[in-house]
């Protein structure tokens, strides 16, 4: 998963959405090993501090484990994955709701064009 960083918001808050991203799709694993922070820095090509800020934000989210001797983790913790999971999809709902509401749809006009929306994915 390429790492798409964009200059209109903070780096590192963009770095937790896309690790979080990586950990909901199954890109990182529960219980898997993360690379060094080095290396992460290298790939999404940002400053080793600006990620290791990123990564201990999902440490006290939760979201990852730092193991003394050996690095940092992806939670086992299925249900904590799934409560964060959850969590993303309300803010990201809820900014939507909002939006259509400034653009003057109301409750029924959004639902129509949502199950609209949902039965074309479907074919």
């Amino acid at each position: 998963m390429p790492w798409e960083l964009k200059t209109d918001r903070p780096i590192y808050t963009q770095l937790v959405e896309q690790i979080k991203l990586m950990v909901f799709s199954g890109a990182y694993p529960l219980g898997s090993r993360l690379p060094s922070v080095r290396d992460m820095a290298q790939e999404a090509a940002v400053n080793p501090n600006t990620m290791q800020r990123a990564l201990a934000k999902l440490e006290e989210e939760g979201l990852i484990i730092t193991h003394r001797t050996s690095g940092r983790s992806i939670t086992e913790d299925a249900r904590m994955v799934e409560l964060a999971k959850t969590k993303l999809a309300q803010e990201q709902i809820s900014e939507l709701l909002e939006k259509m509401r400034l653009l003057g749809f109301d409750q029924e006009a959004i639902l129509t064009l949502i199950n609209d929306m949902v039965k074309e994915m479907k074919q």
